[in-house]
């Protein structure tokens, strides 16, 4: 376990070496609560570098093996963070940005404010941060603190799921995150249109999300969507085959 100290906090990264000649850097940013880098660790990470990328994953504040911190859960803290680490990791390249669900809000937020600093932008389940998705994320930050204070849903899990529901119950028991990253300060829209590397968004085809792709694609007019049928928002987790079947062939036609 590797741990670095990033925007004041003590945080979890990893990395993957590229299999042969490096071709390029690619950061992995997971989503929100009960996710963590090994999402992207056990589906994407290796096949990423086997196609020659640096591959680099970090748990997001309050996740994963990451600090809990009880404040500072604002939408600029977490674009912050993603800074700081790129510093660290001395990425002097336009980097990839790969974020599932939230992962893409912070993915996007970089890349508006460094456009120049991105080559890519790979988003599951995600959109920018609009009004929209911000009170549709209050939403299901609301629902899950509702379902894991039921202590009784872990009765029976497996480890793994336990694990997952204690870290994600603390994380909205014990910080402020529920108030503070819905009431996050939003770009100005406009800001998007910095953004103009190629942008490759999937959305499952039975999850809400993708009612936000016609959104996505105004402001990130270049963008590309890609819907998976009877996917829904674990598309990454339940689905890693067809993510890869759509990303690596994305990814590789950009890189040299």
């Amino acid at each position: 376990m590797s741990m670095v100290r990033a925007n004041g906090i003590e945080v979890h990264v990893e990395e993957v070496a590229p299999v042969g000649d490096r071709r390029g850097t690619v950061v992995l940013i997971h989503g929100m609560t009960s996710d963590s880098m090994a999402s992207w660790f056990l589906t994407l990470a290796h096949p990423l570098a086997e196609a020659g990328m640096r591959v680099l994953l970090y748990d997001l504040r309050g996740h994963g093996r990451s600090v809990r911190p009880a404040t500072g859960y604002r939408l600029d803290d977490f674009v912050d963070d993603l800074a700081a680490l790129l510093a660290h990791w001395d990425v002097d390249e336009p980097v990839h940005l790969f974020g599932n669900s939230f992962g893409g809000t912070v993915a996007f937020t970089y890349a508006a404010r460094h456009p120049d600093r991105v080559a890519g932008i790979l988003t599951i389940e995600s959109a920018p941060p609009t009004a929209t998705w911000f009170a549709r994320m209050a939403r299901r930050l609301a629902t899950a603190a509702e379902t894991l204070a039921d202590a009784d849903a872990v009765v029976n899990s497996r480890p793994l799921t336990a694990r997952r529901f204690r870290d994600a119950s603390a994380l909205l028991a014990e910080t402020d995150l529920r108030e503070q990253l819905p009431a996050s300060a939003l770009p100005d829209p406009a800001t998007f249109s910095a953004i103009t590397c190629p942008v490759l968004c999937l959305y499952g085809g039975e999850s809400a999300v993708q009612e936000l792709a016609g959104e996505t694609a105004r402001l990130v007019p270049q963008s590309r969507h890609v819907v998976v049928p009877g996917q829904k928002h674990t598309l990454l987790i339940k689905a890693p085959a067809q993510v890869r079947a759509e990303v690596l062939p994305w990814l590789t036609t950009r890189v040299h």
